[in-house]
């Protein structure tokens, strides 16, 4: 089995490269291939059972978009054929419609999604999150200077009780199509939320998924839940 991940060197940010760290003690059989902004993209020849990009600078975001834009094509395919995508943070932004920055300029994304996320650099976004995917619940935090606008209610990941969705007027957040998952949901996501873990391997092809550190991890996670839900905790 191979896991890609994307541009670690750029894509890195709040300690979201935790996400891999824990994938190689669940998966410690995997090949995870580091693939710079220099490299050739494996997932788009090569039989890849996860692609992950975490969140970056948003210097960094114009690299990644011009690195990635030339494979557009290839990408959207991909998507349709269920490649299995973990886009965390601000990197699912990268392939919105735009970027806009406060004074009104934008920078072109690759348009694979019917998005487009407005910056406000003044004014950092910093909560908790607790939402559903299916009938698994979703726990984490947001730390953003962004919030996105369009058709946020077409392909969302979760459907959130508490917390800031895709913007303060929606109570959807991320992106989901497919198998191609994106959220700003860090923590880092798959160490806070074992049960998605899981779900995850068995999309990868893992018939009976072994999550690292099991019990302490579902233990944090229950307590997190329990803490979330308390209307007392505040949430930004």
């Amino acid at each position: 089995m191979k896991i890609e991940v994307l541009f670690p060197e750029l894509c890195n940010l709040f300690g979201d490269s935790s996400n891999i760290k824990y994938l190689s003690k669940c998966l410690p059989d995997a090949e995870f291939i580091k693939t710079s902004l220099n490299d050739d993209l494996k997932f788009l020849n090569d039989d890849i059972a996860l692609v992950y990009m975490g969140p970056m600078s948003e210097s960094a975001q114009e690299k990644v978009i011009n690195k990635l834009k030339e494979h557009k094509a290839q990408i959207i395919e991909k998507i349709e054929q269920n490649q299995i995508f973990l886009f965390t943070g601000n990197a699912v932004e990268v392939l919105y419609n735009y970027i806009e920055n406060e004074d009104g300029s934008k920078i072109e994304g690759l348009g694979i999604f019917d998005l487009y996320a407005k910056r406000d650099m003044w004014h950092r976004y910093n909560g908790l999150v607790l939402g559903k995917y299916q009938d698994i619940e979703i726990v984490g935090f947001q730390t953003q200077f962004t919030k996105t606008y369009g058709d946020v209610e077409k392909y969302p990941f979760l459907n959130l009780e508490r917390g800031m969705g895709m913007n303060k007027e929606h109570k959807v957040e991320g992106v989901c199509k497919n198998n191609f998952y994106g959220t700003y949901v860090i923590g880092p996501i798959l160490v806070l939320n074992p049960y998605f873990t899981e779900f995850l391997l068995k999309k990868m092809g893992v018939e009976n998924p072994q999550i690292a550190f099991k019990e302490a991890v579902v233990d944090a996670y229950n307590q997190r839940l329990k803490e979330f839900k308390d209307p007392a905790v505040k949430i930004d």
